[in-house]
C-alpha cells in the first residue's frame, strides 16, 4: 500500500470493509464484521445487517435475534446498535465508567439516586430470572407498581442505566420492537478480555469493519478518549497499515489492504438511516459533500434519512411505501443519476424489497 493515496482508494477500502463490496453470509456475520452497527431505529438497523447479507431477508435477522446471537444494546455513546451477543459484556466494561459518570447531572435533575437505581435493578432482576422477558411498556408498569416512578424520562434512564451497567439487553422480538432480558442469562457465554486486550482489540475490529479511518474517528465512534486510542495502536499496531489523503492519516487492517478489489465499487447502494457507512465515521465530509449534509438531516435535527450510495459517495436520499405486496421505492439523487446508475439503483430496490418479503419497485 502506497504511504499516499487518494479518495478512490478510502472508498475502496471502505466500501470492502463494511461489505458493500461482497456480501457476507449471514447477518451473524455481519454483526460480527462491523462489531456494533447503529439500530436505534429498529426496521433501519436490521436492513443495515440485511444489506450486507447475501440474500438475506428481514426474517434472518429477527432470528438471529431470536437466537441470542445478536442483541441490541448501548455499548457506547448513548446509540442503540447491534452487536454479537459474546462481544457486548467486554464493550461495556470499556465505555461504562464514563458513561455512568456523565450520567450524574441527568440523575440529579431526575431525582434518581443510587437506591433508586439498585431497587430497580433489584426488581428486575427478580421479575426476568429464569429466561423470562418484559416489554418497555410492560416493565415501566411493573416499576410504577413497586412505587417507582417512570414519567418525565426516569424510566427510559432507568432502562438505559441497567443496559449500560450489564443487566439488561434488548433481547427477543416483541410485537414491532423487541423485548428486554437479563443479559446474563440471555447472553450467557461473554467473551473476557483483561482492559489492555479490549483497548486493543476494540481498536482493531473497529477498523476491520469501519476501515480506512482516523484514530479522531474512532475517539468518536466509542466516545473513548485519545489516550485510550493511542495505548490500542501500540498494542495492534503490526496489524495494521495506513496511508495519507490530503495531509490526514487513515488506518486499516493489514488484512483489508490485502483482500480488498483493485476496482473502485460502481454499484449503486440503497442503505437504511443511520447507517455505519456515514454515522461511523467523525468525519463525514469524504463521503458526504458539506452542501448536500442538510439533504440528509433536514434542519440538522438528528434524524438521518435512507441514502443512496454512488462510486462512494453519499449521492441522494430515499424514502418507501408499502402498499400490498409491494414497496415503492422514491429516490432523491442530489443530481441526475446516470443510465449505469439508474439500473444498479433499480437492483438494489429489488434486493431490498425481497429482504422484506415484497416485490421492489422504483417510484
Amino acid at each position: 500500500m502506497p504511504t499516499h493515496a487518494g479518495y478512490a482508494d478510502l472508498f475502496r477500502f471502505r466500501q470492502a470493509a463494511q461489505a458493500l463490496t461482497e456480501s457476507l453470509e449471514s447477518p451473524l456475520a455481519v454483526a460480527e464484521r462491523m462489531l456494533a452497527t447503529q439500530a436505534q431505529d429498529f426496521a433501519a438497523g436490521c436492513w443495515a445487517l440485511g444489506v450486507r447479507s447475501e440474500g438475506a431477508k428481514q426474517t434472518d435477522v429477527i432470528t438471529s435475534l431470536e437466537r441470542g446471537e445478536i442483541v441490541r444494546s448501548w455499548p457506547m455513546r448513548g446509540t442503540l446498535h447491534f452487536v454479537p451477543a459474546s462481544e457486548l459484556g467486554w464493550m461495556l466494561r470499556l465505555t461504562m465508567p464514563r458513561m455512568i459518570k456523565g450520567l450524574a447531572t441527568r440523575h440529579r435533575q431526575l431525582e434518581l439516586d443510587d437506591a433508586d437505581l439498585a431497587r430497580a435493578r433489584d426488581i428486575v432482576v427478580d421479575e426476568l430470572s429464569g429466561g423470562r422477558s418484559l416489554g418497555r411498556a410492560e416493565l415501566m408498569e411493573l416499576w410504577e407498581r413497586h412505587g417507582i416512578r417512570t414519567t418525565g424520562q426516569r424510566g427510559y434512564h432507568l432502562i438505559f442505566y441497567l443496559g449500560q451497567t450489564g443487566v439488561l439487553c434488548w433481547g427477543p422480538p416483541h410485537r414491532t420492537q423487541q423485548s428486554l432480558v437479563l443479559l446474563a442469562e440471555w447472553a450467557p457465554n461473554q467473551r473476557i478480555l483483561g482492559d489492555d486486550e479490549a483497548l486493543g482489540e476494540f481498536l482493531l475490529r473497529y477498523l476491520a469493519g469501519h476501515g480506512p479511518a482516523t484514530l479522531k474517528d474512532y475517539i468518536w465512534w466509542t466516545k473513548g478518549t485519545m489516550a485510550g486510542a493511542k495505548a490500542g495502536l501500540a498494542l495492534i499496531r503490526d496489524r495494521l497499515t495506513s496511508f495519507e489523503v490530503d495531509g490526514v492519516t487513515y488506518w486499516m487492517t493489514s488484512e483489508l489492504a490485502d483482500s480488498a478489489p483493485a476496482a473502485r465499487p460502481r454499484a449503486v447502494h440503497l442503505l437504511p438511516g443511520f447507517d455505519e457507512y456515514l454515522l461511523g465515521y467523525q468525519d463525514r465530509s469524504p463521503v458526504l459533500a458539506p452542501e448536500f449534509a442538510d439533504r440528509v438531516v433536514p434542519g440538522a435535527n438528528g434524524i438521518f434519512k435512507p441514502l443512496i450510495v454512488s462510486r462512494g459517495r453519499v449521492a441522494g436520499t430515499w424514502r418507501r411505501a408499502a402498499n400490498g405486496s409491494r414497496v415503492a421505492i422514491e429516490a432523491d439523487p442530489f443530481a441526475p443519476l446516470a443510465p449505469g446508475e439508474k439500473a444498479s439503483l433499480a437492483t438494489s430496490v429489488r434486493s431490498y424489497g425481497r429482504f422484506l418479503g415484497l416485490r421492489g419497485e422504483v417510484a
